[in-house]
């Protein structure tokens, strides 16, 4: 059995399939296929949970990219003239018209290596004004290594919570700074852009009680639950007339380049009547941002009120 010529007819299958959700269905297979090879058959130094975990990171390339690829059938090639332009893919950048962070929220955030970790250590670091976190690299979005035990001041990251809000404190890019002691007078550690993953936030006081980032070089995609923001309620049809808006979801999990993480997504009622709706596919990102939940998903709603209700019933 030969590995290369497998591996690469699979790839170009996988590559430029018509159907997108055929590539998850694809990859899987290949798995299954790579559990059933028997090592000898494999190149020297290639192992087949190697090969797995790189099927697992191109299906999430693959996902982001098919989208933007002219997929043709064999017939439809040979119609293709030669040299035709096709569109370009639009630049990692924020395209005017789109949210995009606001200069003057940016903000350093400085921490310290933490030694150690455990539940004694982390209670003695909030005692001292200190939040336990910790840093690594991104892989397939949610998992990851090379981590970096760390603690944040607790007053700036209160601080950051409490102007963004939580779900728009995890949909913000920020520069990490690690040095060896806090006061900027310690030496710089580390500097990184850093997303931040995950906040768990103290149920009574709502003090900050641990960080997870994300190192976000600009070749990393990230999952992120970006926070929907309702505009153009002044002008709704619907709600001058006395309905209200029901809000489906609050926000909206997209597969992210790390250069354009949107800090959220404007959602426009200016034009909705009394029971229509806006579902996920109707919202504006930048087109390389890829949808993670069905685009047939209700995010909003206009709903009649109690007296408009009764009056459709009779």
């Amino acid at each position: 059995m030969r590995w290369t010529p497998n591996y690469c007819d699979a790839t170009f299958m996988l590559s430029y399939n018509i159907n997108l959700n055929r590539v998850a269905f694809a990859s899987s297979h290949l798995q299954r296929w790579l559990r059933r090879l028997p090592s000898s058959a494999l190149p020297i130094g290639v192992t087949a949970k190697g090969c797995k975990m790189l099927l697992r990171r191109s299906s999430e390339t693959l996902r982001l990219s098919l989208i933007h690829l002219r997929l043709f059938s064999h017939a439809a090639a040979i119609t293709l003239k030669e040299g035709a332009p096709l569109d370009p893919l639009p630049p990692l950048e924020y395209l005017e018209g789109l949210p995009r962070p606001d200069p003057k929220h940016a903000e350093t955030i400085i921490a310290v290596p933490r030694a150690s970790s455990g539940k004694i250590i982390s209670a003695k670091e909030r005692k001292a004004g200190r939040v336990p976190s910790i840093v690594f690299e991104q892989e397939n979005g949610e998992e990851g290594g090379n981590k970096r035990l760390i603690s944040v001041q607790a007053k700036q990251v209160r601080k950051l919570v409490d102007h963004l809000g939580q779900s728009f404190f995890l949909s913000r890019l920020f520069e990490l700074e690690v040095r060896s002691e806090f006061g900027g007078a310690g030496d710089l550690i580390e500097k990184v852009r850093v997303l931040p993953r995950k906040l768990h936030l103290h149920s009574a006081t709502d003090a900050p009680l641990n960080v997870t980032f994300l190192r976000a070089p600009s070749s990393a995609l990230f999952k992120v639950d970006v926070p929907l923001v309702f505009r153009g309620e002044d002008a709704s049809p619907g709600l001058r007339k006395g309905s209200y808006l029901n809000v489906i979801k609050r926000t909206v999990k997209y597969l992210c380049p790390a250069d354009i993480v949107p800090p959220y997504i404007d959602v426009d009622l200016s034009e909705l009547d009394v029971g229509q709706k806006l579902l996920m596919r109707d919202l504006k990102v930048h087109p390389r941002l890829q949808l993670l939940q069905s685009p047939d998903q209700p995010v909003c709603k206009i709903v009649g009120s109690g007296a408009q209700e009764k009056k459709k019933s009779k």
